[in-house]
């Protein structure tokens, strides 16, 4: 259900990863030409099925457990990706192919935020129905 807040944290990082594949650079060559998540097919492909993982766990809402456990390997995926691009950005020399870094690379730094904090309303859910079980 799109009011519970974990839902709306879960739409904040589809937009965010489909936008940000599309409007967001990774880092400018030094021939000034810009490379984007989507001109790296496995990184877009990480991309894509991030966002695929996180606009199905947001119809997932009846089943908790469920979207709690697709959420943690939602961010899972998202370390992975962040590792790929830290690895880019210390193995890659400096000057000889990325003049310039882009503001793309934070993308899965603001995804696993904004799933683990959906991941926590989550966990408060869980409590909140418990206890009222245990009230009847």
């Amino acid at each position: 259900m799109i009011q519970r807040i974990q839902s709306l944290y879960l739409l904040l990082v589809v937009l965010i990863t489909t936008l940000g594949a599309y409007f967001l650079s990774l880092w400018v060559t030094e021939a000034g030409e810009e490379v984007f998540a989507l001109d790296r097919s496995y990184v877009g492909l990480a991309l894509l099925l991030s966002c695929i993982m996180a606009f199905s766990t947001i119809f997932l809402y009846k089943d908790r457990k469920l979207q709690f456990v697709m959420n943690r390997l939602n961010i899972i995926l998202n370390f992975i990706l962040l590792g790929f691009f830290v690895y880019w950005s210390l193995i890659i020399p400096g000057e000889m192919q990325i003049s310039e870094k882009g503001i793309g690379m934070f993308l899965p730094i603001i995804s696993i935020v904004l799933l683990v904090m959906a991941n926590k309303a989550i966990k408060k859910d869980e409590a909140l129905v418990k206890s009222v079980d245990r009230l009847r």
